[in-house]
């Protein structure tokens, strides 16, 4: 290991091989190993020999479903004509530790802010800036100095598509989140396969693991996207057509799944970014 390697994570697991040599392998066994993380590769210990994935030459496949069951413990990693999957037998947040690794330092291509409250910046240029990530928030460092940061907990949506950047045709990763005086915002990330895989990847686990599955009344989902496309609190009774009381029920219900934080004792509420992206799945469901 060189002076600039460092070991972050250490546990037990297994990998299989769901592509070999460009061949698609049906029922192969699993194998025990140890999963060692560096800043710089993942290695696969066990019975003797070691299967090492350099960051670098690594992608996370577009449809990671299509080898496994459960994306948010278990991770198809692609190196050239192989795709191997992973998974770690006691920590629940490898994938997510596993990608920050991979992407954490990495210097992207990044637009921001590319949408400020729906509206797209024509003028927002793209730029090179570094990630960081950690426990709370990711930041990008930009080379004039200036520098952004955004806490995980309040990243809302996060699409994916496929832009011209610099130029050239690229796949971008699109984060919805707010800014200090609560307004809505996008960033845009990019560069090369490996950087888009895995920041997918990324964002999409982080709001995964922060929502989970709550199944919401029609009308509830209707003020969900009424508070989305910026209906006041205040107005909502009219503005769906229930009385106040029953308005304020449903804002209780919003509250206790954790879509809205509570601005006042009664009546105003304001959609956080958990209640962003559900707002977001709801429209696109119409």
């Amino acid at each position: 290991m060189s002076d600039d390697e460092r070991k972050l994570l250490d546990t037990a697991g297994d990998y299989r091989y769901a592509v070999r040599d460009g061949q698609q392998v049906s029922g192969a066994d699993w194998q025990s190993c140890r999963l060692v993380l560096t800043n710089k590769r993942l290695v696969l210990a066990g019975n003797g020999s070691n299967q090492t994935l350099p960051h670098g030459r690594v992608t996370i496949p577009d449809d990671p479903e299509e080898f496994v069951s459960d994306v948010s413990e278990t991770l198809p990693l692609g190196m050239g004509s192989n795709v191997i999957v992973a998974a770690a037998t006691d920590d629940p947040a490898f994938v997510q530790t596993y990608c920050r690794a991979n992407v954490g330092g990495e210097v992207l291509l990044v637009r921001h802010p590319a949408v400020v409250g729906g509206v797209i910046q024509d003028d927002a240029e793209w730029s090179k800036a570094r990630f960081a990530i950690d426990d709370e928030e990711f930041s990008l460092q930009f080379p004039d100095g200036e520098s952004i940061a955004c806490a995980l907990d309040d990243i809302g949506t996060v699409e994916t598509g496929s832009r011209t950047v610099m130029g050239e045709q690229r796949r971008v990763v699109e984060v919805e989140h707010t800014d200090s005086e609560g307004t809505s915002l996008e960033t845009h990330l990019s560069g090369t396969d490996r950087h888009t895989s895995v920041l997918r990847t990324l964002f999409e686990q982080l709001v995964e693991a922060r929502d989970g599955e709550y199944e919401l009344t029609e009308m509830e989902n209707q003020v969900l996207m009424a508070l989305y496309s910026g209906v006041s609190p205040f107005e909502m009774a009219d503005f769906v057509g229930i009385s106040v009381d029953e308005v304020e029920e449903i804002y209780q219900k919003l509250l206790d799944v954790g879509a809205v934080d509570e601005v006042r004792t009664r009546t105003e509420v304001s959609l956080n970014a958990q209640g962003r992206n559900m707002a977001s799945e709801a429209m696109n469901e119409q």
